[in-house]
């Protein structure tokens, strides 16, 4: 799964896609309605790249915390963000056990089960393997294509 270009803007709802950089900031295009907003420097971003997930081991890339859970839930939904926090720590556990139950707080689940969802619905949500094999699928199908040809 690659995040690169996806952000949240502190004081706004959902996530955004890095459209264009202007002199006084940056253009974003929301994931959910596909409105165009200009996001200035004095405005709090963070690039959901460089997000890690607290874990007892080292800390995990966003990017790798939304693949176990993509595996988990087998490319569906995950749990709904607004369930009772035992719930989420409850599925949380089941995608990752081994994630830092103390220094991860239940905001924490929220939004990141809610960018999931959110991701997941914007279709950004692909396994880099399967981007990979349609790809070797498609030279195939090309080179075949060529040798026919001949």
């Amino acid at each position: 799964m690659n995040l690169t270009g996806i952000i949240s803007i502190s004081g706004k709802p959902g996530l955004y896609k890095v459209v264009s950089q202007t002199k006084n900031g940056i253009v974003v295009e929301s994931l959910t309605d596909g409105k165009k907003l200009p996001v200035t420097a004095t405005q709090k971003v963070s690039a959901l790249s460089d997000i890690h997930i607290y874990t007892y081991g080292e800390d995990m890339p966003l990017e790798e915390v939304m693949d176990k859970i993509f595996d988990y839930t087998e490319g569906k939904e995950a749990i709904n963000p607004k369930e009772k926090p035992e719930k989420l720590r409850a599925f949380m556990q089941a995608c990752l056990p081994d994630y830092d139950k103390d220094r991860v707080y239940n905001s924490d689940l929220k939004k990141l089960f809610q960018w999931y969802n959110l991701l997941l619905n914007a279709g950004l949500l692909v396994k880099e393997e399967n981007k990979e094999n349609e790809t070797v699928e498609a030279e195939t199908e090309t080179t075949n294509e060529n040798s026919q040809e001949k």
